[in-house]
């Protein structure tokens, strides 16, 4: 099942609500953008892929709900929808690059009518989701290919199907070693403070029929130093043109302890979340999310901060391209220098 879909029935934008998963699968529905842009932002949807597709299927939701009876009306509702969506979440980049693709469409001079440009609308947001599968699987296929049997290998975070449209980006890769009967098993990193990997990664995992075990995030140093640990995998939400990544808040620890003991470090990437306009990763805008989100974890019905702890909790941190080994696009295993083969994966994608 799809993480986001249209419900071509009842004209909404159906998705997976992942803040109740794994205690309970259910499905939400919305009808207004605005309704799309705050499912973004309180994470009912999650994952960068995942994030484009639902600002594709809000744009084409303006356009459905859109009162506008001439076409150039109809573009200056899209435009102000547009903005409504790209500031949902600042450091996923195919949020952006979704909103954009759909505005260029829109701007087409061919097209000179409001239903026209409702279609058009609707049929790219389509496409871009089913895109999305196709990519995930052609970086699986990369990034497995280069995998050994049995392999021991650290997740952080969530990358699956929930963080896509379907599939998934770095446990993709393992699903598809998976499939290929490598047995791959996976240490996954709980992901504080939202518990991704326990909560979702995990639930992941056991439906596919992975070995895993769970975590916490500190343990991770010490199973890349005890020699017990053959490769790391994780996502991205933007890179940058050097290679730096913008990951999941830990990933640059992970990446650090992954160097020190020389244990290969991989990103997989679709080449829509690499953003060349960004020279390197410092220039990245990190979200900061509310402190409610660490403040208030409880143990046994406990609450375990005091009572007037403040916190910060940025979502994302920054990895520096010299701690990764590779980074795992849809158009190959892309290795340093990555000022140039990273450009030259990104183009492979525009030809």
């Amino acid at each position: 099942m799809r993480t986001v879909t249209w419900d071509y029935t009842h004209q909404q934008v159906k998705m997976i609500d992942q803040r109740l998963l794994p205690g309970e699968f259910r499905e939400v529905s919305f009808t207004r953008y605005e309704q799309v842009a705050d499912a973004i932002q309180t994470m009912v949807v999650r994952g960068a892929p995942a994030i484009g597709a639902s600002a594709a299927f809000g744009m084409a939701l303006a356009a459905q709900t859109s009162s506008a009876s001439d076409i150039q009306e109809m573009r200056a509702d899209l435009a102000a929808a547009g903005e409504v969506l790209r500031a949902a979440r600042p450091t996923a980049v195919n949020l952006a690059w979704a909103v954009e693709r759909m505005l260029e469409a829109a701007g087409d001079p061919g097209i000179d009518d409001v239903r026209s440009l409702q279609a058009g609308m609707l049929d790219l947001a389509q496409r871009i989701a089913d895109e999305d599968v196709e990519i995930n699987k052609r970086m699986a296929t990369h990034g497995a290919n280069m995998m050994q049997e049995n392999e021991v290998v650290i997740h952080h975070c969530n990358t699956g199907a929930l963080a896509t449209v379907d599939w998934g980006t770095a446990l993709g890769v393992i699903r598809m070693a998976h499939e290929q009967g490598k047995h791959p098993h996976v240490l996954v990193d709980e992901t504080r403070p939202r518990l991704q990997g326990a909560r979702l990664t995990a639930w992941e995992l056991e439906q596919y029929g992975v070995s895993y075990e769970i975590i916490t995030d500190n343990a991770a140093g010490y199973f890349l130093s005890s020699g017990k640990v053959d490769r790391v995998l994780v996502g991205a939400d933007r890179a940058a043109a050097n290679g730096d990544v913008a990951n999941k808040i830990g990933t640059y620890m992970l990446a650090l302890a992954a160097k020190d003991n020389q244990v290969p470090f991989f990103a997989v990437v679709p080449t829509s979340t690499v953003d060349l306009k960004i020279p390197e990763g410092k220039q990245i805008p990190i979200e900061e999310r509310n402190q409610d989100e660490v403040l208030n974890i409880e143990v046994k019905g406990e609450q375990v901060a005091p009572g007037g702890a403040a916190a910060r909790n940025p979502a994302f941190d920054i990895t520096p391209n010299r701690l990764i080994t590779g980074i795992v696009t849809e158009n190959g295993v892309v290795y340093p220098p990555f000022e140039m083969n990273l450009h030259q994966a990104v183009r492979g994608s525009q030809c």
